[in-house]
C-alpha cells in the first residue's frame, strides 16, 4: 500500500537517538512527512545492536538490524553523517534550509558547541520548528543531567504505585513493561510539533520546544498525582487492584489469569451471579462499591475462590454476556493470535532488503482520508545517503566521494 499521508508536506530531520525521539518521529513519518534521520557513520542509532533478538535473514541467519530498532524507524529515511565535523555541520544547515521541523535529544547545550541549536539554526531558518527532548528540560538543577527511561520511572513517581502492595510477598515499586516514559514523551513531541506547524500555517512563525522525561512522567499520573494534590496523602502501589473501585483487579481462573473491572454495582452483582453466588451481591458489607473497599480484605478472596472454579474461556463468556467488562491477560503469542488483533490487522508485513520481508506492528491511527504511510520499512544505515544529498543538495558523486574518504557521510 503506498500513501501521500496528511503530513506529505512535511520535511522533518531527526538527530534524535534510541527512543523518545525516533517515536515522534516514526509518528510523523506515518502521517506522511518526509523523515530524514540522521545516524553516525558505521555505528548509526544505538538500538541497531540492541539485541537479540536480530531480524533474521532468508537463511535463518541473523542480521545486523536489532528488533527494537525495527519497531521505531519505519518510513524513514537515513543518511549518515558526522556533525562533530565541519562539512557534517554545513550539510545539515543546509538540509534546515528545506526542513519544517528538527528533533534531537541531545544533552543540554551539546548543539550548540556544532552551531546546531535552535538559536543557530533559526538564523538560518526563521519559521524553523526545533523540539529538543531531554531527561530533565532545558532549565532546572537536573537540566545538565543525562535523563534515562527507568530512573525517571522512578522519579516520577510512577514505580511508588506500580508492583504488589508492599505488605505482601513480591511486593514493593517495579518499572513498567515497556519504556513508558520514552513513548509517552515521543507522543507529547508529536502533538506539540503538530501544534506548532499549525501555529507556524496561521503565523509564519516557528518556535522551539523544550520537552522532558520528567515533565511527561510526572502529567502522565494523571488521577494518580491528582489523588496526592487534593488529599495530600502518598498514593501506594495496589498491584493489580483499583484504591477506589472493587472488584477491579486480576482474578486466576483454573487455567490462567483475567482481569474483571466492575465499574457499578449492577456489574458486580452480574459478576458474582455469573459465578453462582449472588448472595454476596445482597450482604451488607458488600451492596455499594464504598462498601466493597471497606471491606475488600473479606471480599477478595472470596471471589478469588469462585473465580478460580472455571476456565478463563467459561468466564469470559459468562462475563461478556452479562455485560460485565472483563479480558484475559495474553502474553503476545496469544495477542497476535487473538481474533479481534487479526481482524484488525495490527501485525503488518513489509518487504526488506536484508531478511525479504520484516512483521512489523501497524500504527493504530485509522484515518478515512489520509490514511497512514507504510511505504518504507525500517531503513538500513545510511541507505538512503546518497538519494537525499543528490536530491536536496543536488551534489555530486566526486563530492560524494571526498566526504565518504574523510569519514564524514
Amino acid at each position: 500500500m503506498t500513501s501521500m499521508g496528511a503530513l506529505n508536506h512535511l520535511r522533518v530531520l531527526d538527530l534524535s537517538r534510541v527512543l523518545a525521539g525516533p517515536w515522534c518521529g516514526q509518528n510523523l513519518a506515518d502521517l506522511g512527512a518526509d523523515v530524514i534521520k540522521v545516524e553516525r557513520p558505521k555505528a548509526g542509532d544505538d538500538t541497531r545492536q540492541w539485541g537479540p533478538p536480530f531480524l533474521k535473514d532468508s537463511e535463518g541467519k541473523d542480521t545486523s538490524e536489532a528488533a527494537y530498532y525495527l519497531a521505531i524507524n519505519r518510513n524513514k529515511r537515513s543518511i549518515t553523517l558526522d556533525i562533530s565535523t565541519p562539512e557534517g555541520q554545513e550539510i545539515i544547515k543546509k538540509l534546515v534550509l528545506e526542513t519544517d521541523v528538527v528533533i534531537e535529544n541531545y544533552k543540554v547545550g551539546q548543539l550548540k558547541k556544532y552551531g546546531l541549536d535552535y538559536a543557530s539554526l533559526k538564523s538560518l531558518k526563521k519559521d524553523l520548528i526545533y523540539c529538543s527532548i531531554t531527561g530533565f528540560g532545558q532549565t532546572g538543577p537536573y537540566a545538565h543531567r543525562a535523563g534515562y527511561d527507568f530512573i525517571v520511572q522512578g522519579m516520577g513517581g510512577f514505580m511508588s504505585v506500580t508492583g504488589e502492595k508492599e505488605d505482601l510477598p513480591g511486593g514493593g515499586p517495579q518499572k513498567a513493561g515497556v519504556a513508558i516514559a520514552d513513548i509517552f514523551t515521543g507522543m507529547y513531541a508529536t502533538s506539540a510539533i503538530l501544534a506548532a506547524v499549525v501555529h507556524r500555517d496561521r503565523t509564519g512563525v516557528g518556535q522551539y520546544i523544550d520537552l522532558a522525561l520528567l515533565d511527561v512522567q510526572v502529567a502522565t499520573m494523571a488521577n494518580v498525582a491528582s489523588n496526592y494534590l487534593a488529599s495530600g496523602l502518598a498514593p501506594k502501589s495496589w498491584g493489580n487492584a483499583s484504591p477506589n473501585i472493587v472488584p477491579y483487579q486480576t482474578f486466576k481462573a483454573s487455567d490462567g489469569w483475567i482481569i474483571v473491572a466492575c465499574g457499578n454495582d449492577g456489574q458486580y452483582r452480574h459478576f458474582v451471579k455469573a459465578g453462582g453466588q449472588e448472595e454476596l451481591a445482597d450482604d451488607p458489607r458488600f451492596l455499594t462499591n464504598p462498601e466493597r473497599v471497606r471491606h475488600r480484605d473479606t471480599l477478595v478472596p472470596m471471589l478469588s475462590a469462585m473465580v478460580a472454579k472455571k476456565t478463563k474461556k467459561e468466564w469470559i463468556d459468562a462475563l461478556e454476556q452479562a455485560g460485565v467488562p472483563c479480558g484475559p491477560i495474553n502474553n503476545f503469542e496469544e495477542v497476535f493470535a487473538n481474533e479481534q488483533v487479526m481482524a484488525r490487522g495490527i501485525k503488518m508485513e513489509m518487504p526488506h532488503p536484508k531478511a525479504g520481508k520484516v512483521n512489523l506492528v501497524r500504527s493504530p491511527m485509522r484515518m478515512s482520508e489520509t490514511p497512514v504511510v507504510e511505504n518504507r520499512p525500517p531503513p538500513l544505515l545510511g541507505e538512503h545517503t546518497d538519494e537525499i544529498l543528490q536530491e536536496r543538495l543536488q551534489m555530486s558523486a566526486a563530492e560524494m566521494k571526498v566526504l565518504r574518504d574523510k569519514g564524514v557521510i
